[in-house]
Formats: C-alpha cells, structure tokens, sequence
C-alpha cells in the first residue's frame, strides 16, 4: 500500500522530503547504536538543524504548527530509518503538542517554553518510577515536593526518562506534601541537583538513552509548578500520544521493504528465479502487507477524528484501539518478515533482528493492551445495560 494516500499537503510532502535527506547517515548509524547502546547525538542534533523538534509548536510561537495527522505521517518515516531517535523525538513532538493544544500553564510560563522550543529545546514528561508501576494505573509517585519560603525543594527518581542525554528539560511528576495531590513541575536540565543515572540496559531501543533522572535537593521557584491533574475525572484524552504508535508502525514498514527486497534479489540455485516466485513467500509478503495496510488505516483514522473538532468530542476508546492495533500488527509483520528471510535475520549485522528487539518495546508503552480490551468490555456491557433499562 502506498504511503502516497495518506498525504494530504504540499507541506506534508516538502517534510517528507527534508526527512529523506537525513536517510543515509541515519540508516548508517543505527546498528552501531544499537550494539553499543549508544544514545543518537548526531541523529538529534540534525534533527535540531533542521527545525523537526518544533513541528508540534504553534506557528504564531515559531514552529511548523503540525496537527497530531501531520506529525505521524512524517514521523513514521523517520522510525524507519532509527527507531531510537524516533521514539526520542516522538515524546518530544507528543509533550510539546498536548501542552499547546490544552494550555493549562500560566499563560507567560507557556510563552517563555515556546521560545524555548523554537529554539530548538526538547522535553519529556518524567513520571515512572519502579515503585508505583505504570503511571497510566493510578499509583501515587514518591517524588516529593515541599514548600520553602521561596518556592519548591525536590527529591526524587524517576525510570524510563527516554532521551535523557539530550534532554533541556524534565516535566516532572512530585507529590505535593502539603496539597497532597500531585503536581508537574518544570524542571531545567542545569537546575542544581539534576543528576542522569545511566541505568538504561535492555535489549530494545538501545540508542533512547532512558536512564534514570535523580533529583537531589533540587530547588525550584513558585511558578515551575506548571500542571495540577485532575485526576478524579480520568486522563485527558491526548491524540498526541499517537507518535508513539506511529513509531511503531515505522519499523514495521521497514522489516516489511527489507523482506521484500530480499525476496526479489536472493536467487538460490535450486530455483530459476528469486524466491518472490515462491507461492510461500508471496503469502508472506501479502499478510505483511495487509497488517500494515490495517494499521495504517486505523492509527490514520485515529489522528483524523482527533484533528477533526466536529468528531473529536466523540472519541472514548478510539486511540487506545489505534496503539493496540498498530502495535501488534507491527510485531506481527516483523515476526513474517523474519520468517521469509530465514536464519540470516538472526545475524547481529542484520537489521531485522533489531526491528524485532526494538517493535516489542510498544507493548510497555501505555496503554497496555490488558487496560484497552477491558476499557471495551466494560463501555460494551454498560451500554447493554442502558439499553435494558431504556426498554423496561
């Protein structure tokens, strides 16, 4: 299926021709990267140079002024060429734009990020720790925040800080000893007690550099508490958290052209052609392409109920189907993509054992897929339920 339906304006076409030049050398560096757990400097600073970390920004306050559509139709592309930066950037491009489209900061605070951002500064949000699990759940974290004369003292650590090598700033979850709630403070990466604790060795996405962040004494004025969630309500719904399933969907397309390209070059002597002529390998290359036309259709008809404002107050359930669906259709074409190469996927030199390491690091990305099928039942049975009661 071609990549070309999707696109919709010359400027996502212009995009995606920036994002092409930077093909060769990202493809060039990803298996060392990934052998050595090396956090992708080069990819991110290129990245910077070309204005990719501000996509997400409003264009009044300096940036490309991408709807959630936009970002993941360009975004993909570039997981295909490295998945690490791309999940890097990805939380980046998501943060940025959810902060802008709801605006919950005080509005000089927001100002002043913004230009921060156009400036070529990234962000993540820093909210797991091991000891309340995923943070999706309700655990309450033990980050603390209490109040000094002149503003707020922080201690803490937090896991899974993906691109903390690069990092300027932590969005950074506490609770609020006082208040007993908790707050997101806005911490800067020269801020005085911000530490990096390179902890970060797994067997996917090597090259995130998702060490742990260790907040020691870290003292911070009144007004870098930026959020207070209402969490009595349920999580906000946030499309932009859909450039982690396109993510996702990016390394899929890229074990998929990989498979297929060896299908049509490698000519065993057994055979009078390549083995594309095999009925076997052309069932494969049909499946692939089917689960990736599926996920592809659900993750793009996601991002356009969000964009559209008409249908976006409709969404309940949609985006989390989007991330399951795209996330195990992913493993799923990996996995055949492996299966028509045979053995030589196992070799360390070829990329396809990596995307199959890399592709299941979305299954430990919120929502789990357990929260996202028992979300569906339940909304199922309390309709039955409505409508039981409507009929009596």
């Amino acid at each position: 299926m071609s990549k070309q339906l999707f696109i919709k304006t010359e400027a996502q076409r212009q995009w995606l021709e920036k994002i092409a030049t930077l093909e060769e050398a990202f493809k060039s560096r990803s298996q060392q990267i990934d052998e050595l757990a090396s956090f992708p400097h080069d990819n991110i600073r290129a990245l910077r140079e070309i204005g990719y970390t501000k996509i997400t920004l409003p264009q009044q306050l300096g940036g490309e002024g991408f709807s959630i559509y936009d970002a993941i139709l360009v975004h993909e592309t570039l997981a295909s060429y490295d998945a690490s930066t791309a999940l890097t950037i990805g939380w980046t491009l998501s943060t940025v734009g959810d902060l802008f489209e709801h605006g919950e900061w005080e509005s000089v605070k927001l100002k002043s990020f913004a230009q921060e951002v156009a400036n070529g500064a990234i962000i993540n949000r820093a909210v797991s720790e091991f000891a309340m699990g995923s943070p999706t759940r309700g655990g309450r974290p033990l980050t603390t925040a209490k109040k000094t004369a002149s503003g707020w003292l922080i201690n803490g650590r937090k896991n899974y800080t993906t691109g903390a090598p690069e990092l300027d700033y932590f969005l950074t979850s506490a609770w609020l000893e006082e208040e007993e709630k908790i707050g997101f403070f806005l911490i800067p990466r020269n801020a005085t007690g911000v530490l990096i604790d390179e902890t970060w060795d797994v067997i996917a996405m090597r090259g995130t550099g998702s060490h742990d962040l260790v907040l020691q004494d870290v003292e911070l004025k009144l007004s870098d508490l930026v959020e207070i969630p209402n969490y009595s309500t349920g999580f906000k719904v946030n499309g932009w958290t859909l450039l982690i399933s396109a993510t996702y969907l990016g390394i899929a397309q890229a074990a998929r052209d990989y498979a297929v390209h060896f299908s049509t070059t490698h000519k065993p002597n057994s055979l009078k052609g390549p083995i594309s002529d095999l009925p076997n390998v052309q069932a494969l290359i049909g499946e692939m392409d089917l689960a990736l036309a599926t996920a592809r259709f659900t993750l793009y008809g996601a991002a356009e109920a969000y964009t559209d404002t008409m249908r976006k107050q409709f969404l309940q359930h949609e985006l989390n189907i989007a991330k399951h669906v795209v996330t195990n259709n992913a493993l799923q074409i990996v996995d055949k993509a492996m299966r028509l190469v045979g053995a030589k996927s196992l070799q360390r030199n070829n990329p396809l054992q990596r995307y199959y390491r890399d592709v299941r690091a979305g299954l430990h990305n919120p929502p789990m897929d357990d929260m996202t099928i028992k979300k569906l039942a339940e909304a199922a049975i309390q309709r039955a339920n409505e409508e039981a009661s409507h009929a009596k």
